[in-house]
């Protein structure tokens, strides 16, 4: 069993910058493939990014390519997205997930375990 909590969110302006984390229990932690995903009202969950097990193999969604980072610190049980030039449409639910393998890992179903979410609110 793997608990992801993230942490981060907030209201910022479009332009702006946001840095989310989730800490992940468990020493097991590098043995996941890692992603964010993100839902906004009425949508279907989005995939956002996601990062290979040592943090070398990275993968965007074209709507975020340029804008966000994400990154890992196996070390600390850590992983991170870092959001710049957020425009509205990046408002969403934020949630961290982690998988088996780098296979399916822009659909739901190729992640084991999923955080609880942290709102982003990007105003105009």
């Amino acid at each position: 069993q793997v608990q992801l909590v993230e942490s981060g969110g907030g209201l910022v302006q479009a332009g702006g910058s946001l840095r989310l984390s989730c800490a992940a229990s468990g020493r097991t932690f590098s043995r996941y493939v890692m992603g964010w995903f993100r839902q906004a009202p009425g949508k279907e969950r989005e995939f956002v990014a996601a990062i290979g097990w040592s943090g070398g193999a990275t993968y965007y969604a074209d709507s975020v390519k340029g804008r966000f980072t994400i990154s890992r610190d196996n070390a600390k049980n850590t992983v991170y997205l870092q959001m710049a030039s957020l425009a509205p449409a990046d408002t969403a639910v934020y949630y961290c997930a982690a998988g088996p393998s780098w296979v399916r890992i822009t659909t739901s179903d190729g992640y084991n375990y999923w955080g609880q979410g942290t709102q982003v609110t990007v105003s105009s």
